[in-house]
Order: structure tokens, then sequence, then C-alpha cells
């Protein structure tokens, strides 16, 4: 199994072999686009809603695509997904262990 930095240095290679690199802001949009796509392919896994989802057999490449788009970002920024995720991962777990939630929004006091 790859780890992150290899998946990462595997997009770089490929990126630079065919002259892929655009600006972080146009792949951005490119982002954009493909989680349009996977949003797609759970509609149409799902009927647009009046069914049980199924995977669609392209769910899987858009949301390749889609990674793929998100390691080109920060590729090009020079920022470790794997170091980030492990902070957003600590992150969530201390507002977890402090709040009950993961969500960054503050708990009301009952009794304010």
């Amino acid at each position: 199994m790859e780890n992150m930095k290899s998946l990462q240095k595997l997009v770089y290679e490929l990126v630079e072999k065919h002259n892929l690199e655009i600006s972080p802001e146009l792949r951005y949009l490119d982002l954009t686009s493909e989680v349009g796509e996977v949003g797609k392919e759970l509609l149409k896994g799902s009927n647009y809603g009046k069914e049980e989802f199924q995977k669609t057999d392209n769910l899987e490449l858009e949301l390749g695509d889609t990674f793929f788009s998100l390691i080109c970002i920060a590729n090009s920024l020079d920022l470790d997904l794997e170091k980030a995720l492990l902070k957003v991962l600590e992150k969530y777990q201390n507002r977890f262990s402090e709040k009950g939630s993961i969500g960054s929004e503050k708990v009301k006091d009952s009794n304010n």
C-alpha cells in the first residue's frame, strides 16, 4: 500500500512528465468540477434520492479524479497531505473530547 508521500510523488512525476502543471487557483476550479462529478454519481446511484444508494460504475474514478486534483494543489503549494490530515484528525479529536462534536460551532450554554 502506498503512503501519502509516495502518492504525492507519483502525482508530481505524472504532472511533470506530461507538463500538466497549472496554478493552484486553476487547479481549485478543476477540483470543484471533480467534486461536482462525485455529486452527480451519488445522485445517479440513488436515482436522485428515489431509491437506496448503489455505487455507480464511475464513482471510484470520480473520487480518484477529485483526489488527484487535491494532491496537485498540495504539491504546487509544497504541502504534505499526510501531515495536514494528521493535524485535522487531532483537531477533530480535541473538539470531540471538549464538546462531544467535531463541528467548529460553539455549543450554546443552556443557562444563557
